[in-house]
């Protein structure tokens, strides 16, 4: 089956256009080898059928991170039928760097101009066709999250046969006449899905993709000596001509790129405005800025105006954070605590569940069971049914979906990225960068999900932090969503609760980034534009998630409802609550609340939904419910988390993590509750 793959830098729309072009969502599997994903797809243009790939963000083909190194070693494996590079329309002259790297490589290209409504908002003209010229390819332009260009794009695709003449750029009597040598070598010989100046200028680069593709042969590797006699001939060249040169090769080779790009630019992008900084009255300056301009591109240049003000306050280290704290509040605490776990969870708990569909199907199941043992495995207080699918469906699917419907409206905006480079300042104090923020915010709507997302950070030593903290301080939106709900009719014990885990996190991801060796992560982010959100996209996007968690909830519940009956007929049950009230008490709590936290072994949200019954039975006091809640929310990962932990991090690290964790949140309770009752506090 032909392949159709896409390239370009991150949030210029790929995975957007991928959809369009797959038609759905699809499977998402990891690079052989790595922990970055790619996405897989299939697609139909005219009678063909194609398989679509969307590859991670990449800058250059000559990578600085894994994602970067992952799209370019598909691009050194694959052979696909056509490359789409998407790039931001209005970032034209900052992308085609990139396009040329692609078509030195001589790979089958259409480039995609995506975003092209902003670019014409912001006044931004680009002659598509005269670009094409220039390129030597075909150009289509889209606007991919509202499916405009989707049907040129196909028919290009339909049309396409590869372009017989390569645009070559010239690097220079400084670096052409290593390039030709490096060519020459026979190792750069042979089978290669990129061109030979292309692996040279790589090679010249001493990039080690390259440098593993040319001593992929065994045989080459025995009679040339590769990778040793290769890599020093190699070095050899690269340092003769970086000396001659005076500057280094990648500088010199970029440098060289970018003024062919700016020629292109110039001959294929007007502007109907430009902007005035020269600090003048605001009423001259908005005339010098929108006099010469009428209709759209008037009402674009104010838009854009508009967003760079939002942006400049949204990215303030000041004034950031309120709108960082009104975000929390309103989508977190109040939709996601008050209104799902508290009015929505009651409505389905107590009188969907409680009143009518428990009581029925256990009156009907007793009724023709006559077996006690399967009553209670099915009926009984742990059930299958009267508990586990009550507490996943009543208790916490409305929790989880309003929490990823809160998340899809915060990517849609395009305000994550935004709130990453707000918080990358504080995160490199804890070892992570802004990028991090992503599993981070994502770990309080599932964070076996969120661990699974850690594979994108930069290094081994980012992703062993954002790990520990995701198993330690971030709960998941039911478990949130509950000691919201639970903590919410005292203020006090709420704000106590938050500055606690708070606390915990920033100190534990400090202690770790000083502990743990390796170098800080870097943080490179291109910030997509800001739109109002698309109603399609975030009911895609929310259902997609909640589909995804509720396949792995439900069955983890009835495993749970099936481990607990097991262990009760065997007495293992009974034991593991026995043991388990030691540290309950020495906490302060009631020996009852040790099923809360043998709870959280198996979910970290069954464990959430153990503490409600307690709290709506009047089972804990105002002081031992903050207890509960600081203790259950740092207490172990859940099953599902451990098991991603396992198979990212390896099942050392995995334990390491939970031997730490498990003292660590009942000594952080023994302290809350010590400390309180030295002070006499009641909440």
């Amino acid at each position: 089956m032909p392949k159709i793959v896409l390239v370009g830098n991150p949030n210029v729309g790929k995975s957007s256009l991928f959809n369009s072009l797959s038609g759905s969502y699809t499977v998402v599997s990891n690079y052989p080898g790595t922990s970055v994903e790619i996405s897989r797809g299939k697609g139909r243009t005219g009678e063909k059928e194609y398989e679509i790939i969307d590859t991670p963000g990449m800058y250059s083909l000559l990578p600085v991170s894994e994602e970067e190194r992952v799209s370019q070693r598909l691009l050194f494996e694959e052979t696909p039928f056509v490359c789409l590079h998407v790039v931001d329309a209005r970032n034209l002259r900052r992308m085609l760097s990139l396009t040329l790297q692609l078509l030195e490589a001589e790979l089958p290209l259409i480039l995609v101009l995506n975003m092209m409504d902003e670019a014409e908002e912001r006044g931004v003209e680009i002659d598509s066709r005269k670009l094409s010229q220039l390129l030597g390819v075909p150009v289509v332009g889209t606007v991919s999250n509202e499916g405009k260009g989707i049907k040129e794009l196909k028919a290009a695709i339909e049309e396409f046969s590869p372009s017989k003449t390569v645009k070559k750029i010239e690097y220079g009597a400084e670096i052409e006449p290593y390039l030709a040598e490096i060519g020459n070598l026979p190792e750069t010989g042979g089978e290669s899905r990129i061109s030979t100046r292309a692996l040279g200028a790589l090679l010249l680069q001493e990039d080690k993709t390259a440098l593993e593709w040319v001593c992929r042969d065994e045989k080459l590797t025995k009679e040339a000596g590769c990778p040793e006699k290769s890599f020093s001939r190699l070095q050899q060249l690269t340092e003769e001509a970086s000396r001659k040169a005076g500057a280094p090769l990648h500088y010199l080779i970029a440098l060289k790129r970018q003024e062919y790009v700016n020629e292109i630019v110039e001959q294929v992008m007007t502007f109907s405005g430009t902007k005035n900084e020269t600090g003048k009255e605001k009423e001259e300056e908005e005339e010098e800025i929108y006099g010469p301009l009428t209709g759209k591109a008037k009402h674009g240049a104010k838009k854009l105006m508009l967003a760079e003000k939002v942006d400049s306050i949204l990215t303030h280290p000041v004034l950031g954070i309120p709108v960082l704290l009104l975000v929390l509040y309103f989508g977190l605490y109040r939709f996601v605590g008050v209104f799902a776990a508290g009015t929505v969870v009651d409505f389905l708990e107590n009188t969907v569940f409680g009143e009518h569909i428990n009581p029925w199907i256990t009156s009907r199941f007793t009724a023709l069971v006559p077996f006690p043992l399967l009553q209670d495995l099915f009926v009984g207080e742990y059930g299958i049914i009267t508990q586990a699918a009550t507490y996943a469906i009543a208790l916490i699917l409305p929790i989880v979906g309003a929490f990823f419907l809160v998340f899809s409206i915060i990517e849609d905006t395009g305000y994550l990225p935004r709130l990453g480079l707000l918080v990358d300042g504080m995160f490199k104090k804890i070892g992570l960068s802004g990028r991090a923020v992503i599993p981070m915010v994502l770990g309080f709507g599932c964070s076996t999900m969120a661990t699974m997302v850690t594979r994108t950070l930069e290094t081994k030593r980012e992703r062993l932090i954002a790990n520990l903290l995701l198993a330690l301080a971030i709960p998941c939106s039911a478990q949130l969503g509950i000691i919201l709900s639970v903590l919410s009719g005292s203020p006090r014990a709420l704000l106590a609760w938050a500055g606690v885990i708070c606390l915990e996190f920033v100190l534990i991801g400090y202690l770790a980034s000083k502990v743990l060796p390796g170098r800080n992560p870097t943080f490179i982010l291109e910030l997509p534009p800001l739109r109002w959100p698309k109603l399609s996209n975030i009911a895609v996007k929310t259902y997609s998630r909640m589909h995804w968690y509720f396949l792995e909830v439900l069955p983890l519940f009835v495993l749970a409802s099936v481990l607990i009956w097991i262990g009760r007929l065997t007495g293992l049950f009974a034991l593991a609550l026995k043991v388990m009230e030691y540290p309950t008490l020495w906490i302060g709590l009631p020996p009852d609340a040790a099923v809360v936290f043998l709870f959280g072994f198996f979910r970290r949200d069954f464990g959430a939904a153990g503490l409600y019954g307690m709290y709506d039975s009047g089972a804990l006091t105002a002081v031992q419910l903050l207890v509960a809640a600081v203790t259950l929310t740092l207490f172990m990962p859940c099953i599902a988390q451990f098991m991603m932990t396992v198979k990212e991090r390896g099942l050392k690290t995995a334990l390491a993590i939970s031997a730490f964790i498990f003292p660590f949140a009942f000594l952080s309770g023994y302290m809350v509750s010590t400390l309180l009752a030295a002070l006499g506090v009641s909440m």
